[in-house]
C-alpha cells in the first residue's frame, strides 16, 4: 500500500478510541431508563457508527417519533456523564496519527457522532490539530451513505483513488464501497474480521496502528 494514498479517513469510536463498550452500555441504560426492552450487547454494538437517531430506530423499528426522541435524549445524558481523556485512545494511536501527519498524509474523521460529541472528544484527547477535516452524522447524511466521504474528499481536494477509509464497523466499510474508495477494517470495535471481510477491505487488522507498517 506504500505511496497509494494521500488522504486517510478514520472512523472514531472503536477505531481510534476504545469506546465501544461504553456506547453499547449507554444504549442499554437508555432503554432501561425509559422502560423499553433492553437490546442485547451485540445488537447495541451492531448499530454503532450510525447516527444516534438511526441507531435507535434500528433497535426499535416500531417506536414513535416521541419515543425515539426520548431514547436519544436519555442516551446522550448517560453518554456525556463520562469524561474522555487521552488515555481512552487505543495504545499507539496518537503517535501513529502524528507520524502520518509528519509524512504528509492528510487525515480526516467520518463518524456517527454528533458534532458536539466529536468536538468534545477531540479536545479531550488533544487531537483536533491532527485532522484536516471532520464530518459528523448530524451535519450530513448518516453512514453508510457516502456523503461524508464525498464532502471530505472535496474539502481535501483528493481523488477517490487516492483516498482510504479505516473503520471498525460494517457501516464504515459499506460507506467506503458506496463512495468507491478503498478501505481497511480493524477488528478493535463493533465487528469482527469475518463480518468486515464481507465488505472487501484491502486488509483487516486487529488495531488501526498496524497501518503504519503498511503505509510507510
Amino acid at each position: 500500500m506504500k505511496n497509494c494514498f494521500d488522504l486517510i479517513i478514520f472512523d472514531w469510536d472503536g477505531t481510534l478510541i476504545d469506546s465501544i463498550d461504553w456506547i453499547a452500555r449507554c444504549l442499554q441504560n437508555a432503554a432501561d431508563d425509559t422502560r423499553h426492552e433492553t437490546p442485547s450487547y451485540q445488537a447495541s454494538k451492531d448499530v454503532i457508527g450510525l447516527s444516534i437517531e438511526r441507531a435507535i430506530e434500528a433497535l426499535y423499528p416500531d417506536a414513535s417519533a416521541d419515543e425515539v426522541i426520548g431514547l436519544v435524549n436519555r442516551y446522550e445524558t448517560v453518554y456525556f456523564s463520562k469524561k474522555i481523556s487521552p488515555d481512552d485512545l487505543f495504545s499507539g494511536v496518537y503517535e501513529m496519527l502524528e507520524t502520518l501527519n509528519d509524512k504528509g498524509f492528510k487525515l480526516a474523521i467520518a463518524t456517527g457522532k454528533t458534532r458536539e460529541g466529536l468536538d468534545e472528544a477531540l479536545t479531550a484527547t488533544n487531537t483536533t490539530h491532527l485532522f484536516c477535516a471532520t464530518r459528523c452524522a448530524d451535519e450530513t447524511k448518516s453512514k453508510p451513505h457516502p456523503l461524508m466521504i464525498e464532502e471530505i474528499m472535496i474539502h481535501a481536494q483528493i481523488l477517490p483513488e487516492r483516498t482510504l477509509m479505516v473503520g471498525d464497523s460494517t457501516h464504515d466499510l459499506q460507506m467506503a464501497l458506496n463512495a468507491g474508495i478503498a478501505s481497511i477494517g480493524v477488528a478493535s470495535g463493533a465487528h469482527d474480521s469475518e463480518q468486515l471481510k464481507i465488505y472487501q477491505p484491502l486488509h483487516c487488522f486487529l488495531q488501526s496502528t498496524e497501518l503504519l507498517q503498511h503505509l510507510l
